[in-house]
């Protein structure tokens, strides 16, 4: 499978809020980095502590362009069902920035999946994820979501797609279980939001 590079996160630090800046472009040629002036791309690295690579198949379309990014801390929630762990809802706090204005950003991931942020009430639910395994062993995958809704002129206003990147953790026990038992598994993850250009 061909990956292609683009700038994302794999830390964050808490004085890099205030020199934040978070590169719009994306390859469309395979293993390159994504075109984006320098001064934005080292923003973005100090934000996110470095590039990783994604996968081709979780690259948005041509024509979407990053409009914010976000580090997600929280956890998996399984639920019990013939005796095996499937999945009800995540449940994760996101600190991260938006692009235009750059700025510090907020927000909740929950069941739907959606997100909604604080700090202005937008929200965006997404559908349809395809799936690329984590660089990380025994994590979640790796995905990228297709927005099917969204609301209010905030940060997630216009939203078309959705990237869950660099997950770490979050698998279900590979445990048996009782009907109508429910456990939590925790995570971490970089979600990236893009708008249509």
């Amino acid at each position: 499978m061909k990956t292609r590079t683009v700038r994302i996160s794999a830390g964050v630090g808490a004085a890099a809020l205030a020199l934040v800046g978070v590169s719009a472009g994306v390859s469309s040629a395979d293993d390159k980095p994504a075109p984006a002036p320098a001064a934005v791309a080292s923003a973005a690295d100090r934000f996110l502590g470095g590039a990783t690579t994604v996968p081709a198949a979780l690259v948005p379309p041509a024509g979407h362009t990053l409009s914010s990014v976000f580090r997600a801390k929280g956890v998996q929630i399984y639920g019990c069902t013939d005796a095996k762990w499937t999945l009800i809802e995540p449940a994760a706090s996101l600190t991260g920035i938006s692009v235009k204005p750059v700025k510090a950003a907020s927000a909740l991931h929950f069941r739907g999946p959606s997100w909604q942020s604080p700090d202005d009430g937008s929200l965006v639910e997404g559908t349809g994820p395809v799936p690329a395994p984590s660089a990380t062993p025994n994590s979640i995958p790796q995905l990228l979501i297709t927005a099917k809704a969204s609301r209010g002129p905030g940060v997630f206003g216009d939203v078309t797609f959705i990237q869950r990147l660099a997950t770490v953790g979050g698998v279900a026990p590979a445990t048996t279980c009782t009907t109508g038992a429910t456990t939590t598994v925790s995570y971490q993850a970089v979600y990236r939001f893009f708008k249509k250009s």
